[in-house]
């Protein structure tokens, strides 16, 4: 494919997942608060990476994306809770959010917090209800999403980032926080594409190795923007790690380390698709997307 129409075809699938989210809160029997506050976290914008993988991933194995779009669409309500926390006082404590006053800025804390417990748990629901997906395969998809989103993936690197402000992590501890904190909902991203296209145990686990890579890429292209970013296109102010003293991949390695380990990622990640032999151009593309992103 040209490089043209993957980025046409990405956008149309961006502008699915975005038509389809507010439907899944505007019809919800819920006070008009909480609505208000999911709705406001969800519609800020955002690179839609995690709904993107999921459909990305069922474009390579050639089948019909509109299967994927409760889950990617329940991946972007599960992120979006994350971030409602994430931002509060109590954890990073940011003031704005992709360019916007963070949720608790607006709603108040207990709101904002509501609104992120609403939006975690309505995205199981979101995988539970669909007809067109197997009651097999929606277990499964659930299971896996609590996995990786709960004590032993993402809120598990939270606990482990927070812990160590302050302190002098070894390379080690800092990619247990980032395998965890944002590996594994990436991971979870493509295995879920994976797992709606009948994929079998070798592409399993080769998609499992890629998206891992491609994961702590994300995540060390974060740490870089973090100092070399542009405030107006982050949307939120650059330098916080430096003043939460967080331990990121440039001040382990170095920028030029950190701008090395990137690479090494990013081409592991390219390597592990091609061994999959499927029609990978789309995630090879998000790969290119999340190695030179400045957002």
């Amino acid at each position: 494919m040209k490089r043209a129409e993957i980025e046409q075809l990405l956008q149309s699938y961006k502008q699915r997942v975005e038509e389809q989210l507010p439907a899944y809160i505007s019809n919800l029997q819920a006070p008009s608060i909480m609505k208000e506050a999911m709705l406001y976290s969800l519609q800020a914008g955002g690179k839609r990476i995690r709904p993107l993988l999921v459909l990305a991933t069922l474009h390579a194995f050639e089948k019909d994306v509109e299967i994927g779009l409760p889950v990617a669409c329940a991946l972007e309500m599960l992120h979006t809770y994350s971030l409602i926390h994430d931002d509060l006082p109590s954890m990073d404590n940011d003031d704005l959010r992709r360019g916007k006053p963070t949720n608790h800025k607006v709603f108040g804390e207990a709101i904002a917090i509501l609104a992120g417990d609403a939006l975690l748990t309505h995205s199981f629901r979101v995988i539970a209800e669909p007809p067109s997906i197997s009651d097999e395969v929606k277990v499964r998809l659930i299971a896996e999403l609590a996995k990786a989103a709960g004590p032993e993936g993402m809120v598990a690197g939270q606990v482990a980032d927070m812990q160590g402000e302050g302190k002098q992590l070894t390379l080690e501890e800092l990619e247990y926080i980032h395998r965890n904190k944002t590996g594994k909902l990436l991971q979870y991203s493509v295995l879920a594409g994976a797992i709606l296209a009948n994929a079998n145990e070798q592409q399993l686990k080769k998609l499992a190795e890629f998206a891992l890579h491609l994961g702590l890429a994300f995540q060390i292209r974060d740490d870089i923007l973090d100092i070399e970013g542009d405030e107006r296109k982050i949307g939120k102010k650059v330098g916080s790690d430096v003043e939460n003293k967080k331990v990121t991949y440039p001040s382990l390695l170095t920028m030029a380390g950190a701008k090395e380990k990137l690479r090494h990622h990013i081409e592991q990640a390219k390597t592990l698709l091609q061994q999959t032999k499927l029609n990978a151009h789309l995630l090879e593309y998000i790969c290119e997307l999340v190695e030179t992103r400045d957002h």
